[in-house]
């Protein structure tokens, strides 16, 4: 295929990968924004592999590659349960920062194949993006299997920590800046695996630091970090649809990273120095104002009776849901108080679950109408208007100590405001504090009862209550 139209196929993939951005902004609209990104990547997969020149056999080793790599990922995606969509993501994030590593390496072994030199006298400007990409994807792929592990509790999500750990990170960076210099002036093999060593082990240190509280902006930022260590492999190859993928995903992850770090009171910079989160599992001090530990409980039926006599019920769900595998049984509660005549709406904080629009997936994958689904912003003044909360699952991002204790590890997230509500309904297994480690002050509020009980059972014993 001619230069001019692998480069017009590209333009069209980028095209159809900001299309797909745009339509994965909304529920409504991502389906078709899956269809887009799918497009477009078949399109620049094909213009790359008319374009390359090669033999039968290469061609027939990428098409096994495809092939094996398809079915795995058909598999996967057909088994996983919707709860493990973020330990998947994080997954697939260390797969691209691996390749990214993969690919540098063959060019530098092979440069001419590239056309970015001949061994040994590779251009200074491909040696820059090399090591960059380099660096970059051996960091996202040993942090995002720390991520991984600590989504799949192979390891404990509370923050690693331990003495001069902050300097050693500095120190390893600054060594990392040198090993790239040297690399660039020297091009050395030996420099090339030190950075790739060096990246993998500052990986593992930047994010074991960080709690479970915290992994969906581990998600969102390594999600970026995979886009840049494209974008400058891509530079190195010489290859414009890679550039534009990575970059946009790079981008795109940057953004929404900076969207969570607001979502949760964190420093954008402390996020990307690795150090945030390290305090999150301090209890709180109890700075805030003294209040009244009686709690109140309630049984499934009292939940039913009122909600049924309730005008308006918004629903605020969280990782408990998720866990508990009740968004369908929600859906079934919330179509049941409908047919009442009570307004339902349901709240979403943009850190509930463990990823990004973790809890908008469950509640699209439960049919929940997207009409109904309303984002921090749009819904916290309405709380206040509201009969009933339901709270099913969510902790942290509903304690009111953000607002009321300085003291308190979460003071100055942005909370979803459920304590204004006429009754708060709290679906909860137990006592226990939430991710942060903070105890929330909602379940003493005199307008608070809890339900104690795996949130999938205590909803079916509501919508049962109900009928």
């Amino acid at each position: 295929m001619p230069a001019s139209l692998t480069a017009l196929a590209y333009l069209v993939a980028a095209v159809l990968f900001i299309l797909a951005l745009r339509g994965l902004s909304h529920p409504e609209t991502s389906r078709r924004g899956n269809q887009m990104g799918m497009a477009g990547m078949a399109i620049a997969l094909l213009a790359t592999l008319a374009h390359a020149g090669m033999s039968g056999s290469g061609y027939l080793l990428i098409v096994l590659g495809i092939l094996i790599g398809g079915s795995a990922g058909t598999f996967i995606a057909r088994r996983i349960q919707m709860t493990a969509l973020p330990q998947l993501v994080a997954a697939f994030h260390s797969l691209v920062g691996l390749a990214a590593v993969f690919v540098a390496a063959a060019a530098l072994n092979a440069p001419g194949a590239f056309g970015i030199g001949t061994p040994g006298n590779i251009h200074l400007q491909s040696l820059i993006e090399m090591s960059i990409g380099l660096a970059i994807g051996a960091i996202t792929f040993s942090g995002s299997v720390i991520a991984f592990a600590k989504l799949q509790a192979l390891m404990r999500g509370a923050p690693i920590t331990f003495r001069m750990q902050h300097p050693l990170n500095a120190a390893l960076g600054a060594l990392l800046v040198v090993l790239i210099v040297t690399f660039v002036a020297t091009g050395s093999q030996v420099v090339f695996w030190l950075i790739a060593i060096l990246s993998i082990a500052l990986g593992f240190l930047l994010i074991i630091p960080i709690g479970g509280a915290d992994m969906p902006v581990v998600v969102s930022m390594l999600n970026s970090y995979s886009g840049w260590a494209a974008c400058g492999i891509g530079f190195t190859i010489q290859n414009l649809a890679l550039i534009i993928t990575g970059a946009l995903v790079g981008a795109s992850g940057a953004i929404l990273s900076y969207i969570m770090c607001k979502g949760m009171n964190r420093s954008i910079i402390n996020v990307l120095l690795g150090g945030f989160g390290s305090e999150s599992g301090a209890a709180a001090t109890g700075g805030g104002p003294a209040i009244d530990r009686t709690v109140k409980s309630g049984a499934p039926e009292d939940a039913a009776f009122i909600m049924k006599n309730a005008s308006k019920v918004i629903v605020v769900p969280g990782y408990g849901m998720a866990v508990a595998q009740a968004q369908h049984a929600l859906r079934e509660m919330a179509d049941t108080l409908k047919k009442e005549g009570v307004e339902i709406k349901y709240a979403i904080h943009p850190v509930a679950g463990r990823m990004p629009g973790h809890m908008n997936v469950l509640l699209a994958e439960a049919n929940v109408p997207y009409d109904e689904v309303f984002e921090l912003e749009e819904i916290n003044h309405e709380f206040s208007t509201a009969d009933v909360v339901y709270v099913i699952g969510a902790n942290d991002v509903t304690n009111p100590a953000a607002k009321t204790d300085p003291k308190s590890p979460i003071y100055g997230m942005p909370i979803l405001e459920v304590d204004k509500a006429r009754t708060v309904l709290f679906v909860k297994r137990s006592m226990a504090s939430g991710y942060a480690g903070v105890e929330n002050e909602l379940f003493f509020r005199p307008n608070t009862m809890m339900l104690f009980g795996d949130a999938k059972k205590v909803t079916e014993a509501i919508v049962k209550a109900l009928a």
